[in-house]
C-alpha cells in the first residue's frame, strides 16, 4: 500500500475560525475528512493518507526526516502554513528524504502581501497549487495518488 504524508504547519488547526475571508470557513478536521475520501475515490484504495498537523518547525522537520527513515511514505503534501516563506530547515528536510511532494495552499500566496510571494518549498516541489480553498488539497492529493499510481 502506498502512502501519503499531508503535513499541515502553523496556525492551520485554527482555520474555520482564523480570518475565514482568507482561509474560508472549513475546519481542519473536515478538510482532512475530505482529504482522505479524495485519496480513497481517486486511488479505488491503493493509496492510504496519513495526516499531520504541527504548530512547531521542528517537529514538521522531524517528522518529515521519519516520513523515509521509520514510515517508508511514499509522497508528501505539504501545507507549511507561513514557515513556506521562512523556513530553510523544512526546504532542508524535504531535500534530505527526497521523497516527491506538492506544495499547497488554501489563499493564493501571489496575491497576498509581498512577503508570501517567496516560497522556501516551490523551486524543489513537483508542483504547488494554491487558492483554491479546500479545493487546493483536493487537488494536490488526486495529483500526488495520480503519480503514485502512474496515471
Amino acid at each position: 500500500m502506498k502512502t501519503i504524508l499531508l503535513i499541515n504547519g502553523p496556525n492551520l488547526n485554527l482555520i474555520g475560525s482564523r480570518e475565514p475571508e482568507i482561509y474560508g470557513s472549513t475546519e481542519l478536521d473536515d478538510l482532512i475528512e475530505a482529504a482522505r475520501s479524495t485519496v480513497k475515490d481517486t486511488s479505488a484504495g491503493k493509496v492510504e493518507l496519513t495526516p499531520f498537523q504541527s504548530n512547531h518547525e521542528g517537529e514538521i522537520v522531524d517528522r518529515i526526516q521519519a516520513a523515509k527513515a521509520e514510515y517508508q511514505e511514499d509522497f508528501i503534501v505539504i501545507n507549511a502554513g507561513a514557515l513556506t516563506h521562512t523556513s530553510i530547515a523544512i526546504r532542508d528536510a524535504l531535500l534530505s528524504v527526497a521523497i516527491p511532494f506538492i506544495e499547497v495552499h488554501l489563499s493564493n500566496i501571489f496575491a497576498r502581501e509581498e512577503f508570501r510571494r517567496v516560497s522556501y518549498l516551490s523551486d524543489i516541489a513537483k508542483g504547488i497549487i494554491c487558492g483554491f480553498g479546500p479545493q487546493s488539497y483536493q487537488l494536490a492529493l488526486s495529483q500526488a495518488v495520480n503519480e503514485l499510481l502512474d496515471v
